[in-house]
Formats: structure tokens, sequence, C-alpha cells
């Protein structure tokens, strides 16, 4: 499996970020107020888990892509956060969905950071 995984894990990202573009407004949604150009930061988070998977499969740039995915994780968890507090009231998610997924973005990070080695 560990011979699989950055394709796994890479394809994954590739396939999340063009979901930025698919359905932004779930990400729009998800934004805290305070950040500025929603639909800016939107697409360039999905450009990013994008770019990033696909570098994740190749030896060659698949520890700096593994240490830009860790860092994307990082700096999207505060809109996860927002999303979990604004549950079921300007946010349509199940406040129980919205709370599950913040611990899986503890769970990405360690699958991301084992591509690191």
């Amino acid at each position: 499996m560990k011979k699989y995984s950055a394709y796994i894990i890479g394809a994954a990202f590739i396939l999340a970020g063009a979901n930025h573009f698919i359905s932004p407004e779930f990400y729009l949604r998800m934004m805290p107020p305070v950040l500025p150009k929603h639909e800016l930061l939107n697409y360039v988070s999905g450009i990013a888990e994008m770019v990033l998977g696909l570098m994740l499969m190749f030896p060659q740039t698949k520890r700096l892509a593994a240490w830009g995915l860790i860092t994307l994780l990082i700096a999207v968890f505060p809109a996860n956060i927002y999303m979990a507090m604004e549950a079921g009231k300007s946010i349509d998610v199940s406040p129980v969905v919205a709370c599950v997924r913040l611990p899986f973005q503890f769970l990405f990070i360690w699958l991301v950071f084992r591509e690191t080695k």
C-alpha cells in the first residue's frame, strides 16, 4: 500500500482541487467573513491542491509537494472550524458532519507527512 500511497493521496487532492471549480459554492460558504476575496481564495486553493497533488506523484517533487500540502491543510483549517461553528445556521451542513470533519484534517496531515520521508 505504501508503494501506491503517493498516487492515491495525490489523486484525492487533484479531485478535491477540481471540486473547487465544480462546486465553488460549498467552499465559499465555509470561508470566514474576515477573509478577503473569497472567490479568488477558493480558486487559488483549488489550483494549489491540484498542482501539489500532481507533484506528490513524482519522486523528484514528492517531498516538496508533501510539505506544501501540509501547509495548505493547516492554512485551510480555520475554514473547517468556521464551518463547524456555523453549521446549521448560516452554513447548510449538519453540525455533526461539520464537527466530524475536523479530526480528519489531522488524519490528512499525518497521511501526507508520511510522504515527506
